[in-house]
């Protein structure tokens, strides 16, 4: 098989390809990818001479590039998206573009060639839950909450039109929280792991109440692979990592991995439109896929902090560049 990987150089999208390379040594992987802020060549160094690896420079907003793209290959997977809660309450613009219109231009190619589309999702387009609720599943509906996850929702029942409209073999995977190593140093765990090895404190929005359900990001490529090649037309499947923690649970947690204690952790006002829990029942895709999650949280946490410690030339550079530090600073008042 040949699969169009778009937004390749992410974090999600990067530990895909290598996942492909370890598991299906037949397969070829085109990785379309903006490069974008989050979207880092220094992502894919170990797979940049791979034989069966080609990278393309470009948007999924190109209507033009992705119908060339589209045509050469069996597959799309689309990871290409802009993902950070906070930049989109900032300006709601790039996502618009990227999570919507680039979804569509990539649908439209997989109709006019007949191709197979694999959209990947995120569990924040239902919503919140309250504590007592039971998980978010298959049939939950859906309710975003901030501009993000609205686009995000937009681009699913875009996906989910063009499968009932013109018959495009497609299917949808929603996932709650990823981590581990690659994560941009932009969301909780990466802020707090590289803020921590510089002896500054872990920030909490609020009162750190907030639940999330943590997923390692190799468990989540996994579970692509089975519903790329398994997964039955139409279908929406639900990954989850079946850990769920407060905020502050997880901070504690972080901290004793790192040997420190509970002191750098330092709470700070709440962020607009916070949503109080997220967690997935996957009963869907164990049954029928025989997917399940793998790696226990704090393993996956303790290899998480082992893998940021060894691989400071790739986070530090990001976290001095003047953009970060601006975007820091929005966020948390000071970048000291």
């Amino acid at each position: 098989m040949k699969v169009l990987v778009t937004g390749g150089c992410g974090f999600i999208g990067s530990h895909f390809i290598r996942t492909i390379f370890a598991e299906r040594p037949d397969w070829e992987v085109v990785n379309l990818d903006a490069l974008t802020y989050a979207g880092n060549l220094a992502n894919t160094l170990d797979i940049q001479t791979h034989p069966r690896y080609r990278f393309v420079y470009g948007s999924i907003t190109n209507k033009d590039l992705v119908m060339k793209l589209v045509s050469e290959v069996d597959a799309v997977v689309n990871f290409a998206a802009e993902t950070h809660v906070d930049r989109s309450i900032q300006d709601n613009e790039p996502f618009i573009l990227t999570n919507v219109l680039g979804v569509q231009r990539l649908i439209d190619a997989c109709v006019k060639h007949d191709k197979r589309f694999h959209h990947v999702s995120t569990d924040e387009v239902f919503g919140s839950l309250a504590p007592e609720d039971p998980k978010f599943h298959e049939g939950t509906p859906y309710d975003p909450k901030n501009p993000y996850s609205a686009t995000k929702a937009a681009s699913d029942y875009l996906v989910k039109a063009a499968i009932h409209t013109h018959g495009m073999y497609g299917t949808i995977s929603n996932c709650t929280n990823n981590y581990g190593p690659y994560l941009y140093p932009e969301k909780f765990l990466s802020i707090s792991i590289t803020n921590l090895m510089d002896g500054k404190p872990i920030y909490i929005h609020g009162d750190g109440r907030q639940i999330r359900d943590w997923i390692h990001v190799r468990d989540h490529a996994l579970g692509i692979l089975a519903v790329l090649e398994k997964g039955k037309h139409g279908h929406t499947y639900m990954m989850g990592g079946d850990s769920e923690f407060s905020i502050a649970e997880t901070a504690r947690t972080l901290v004793r991995v790192m040997g420190l204690n509970d002191n750098m952790i330092v709470f700070i006002s709440d962020r607009p439109g916070q949503d109080r829990r997220y967690a997935i029942d996957f009963t869907k895709i164990q049954n029928d896929l025989g997917w399940a999650p793998s790696l226990d949280f704090e393993q996956g946490l303790s290899q998480m902090v082992a893998w940021y410690r060894k691989n400071e030339d790739w986070w530090r550079p990001i976290k001095e560049s003047s953009g970060y530090r601006r975007w820091f600073k929005q966020q948390f008042g000071s970048v000291e």
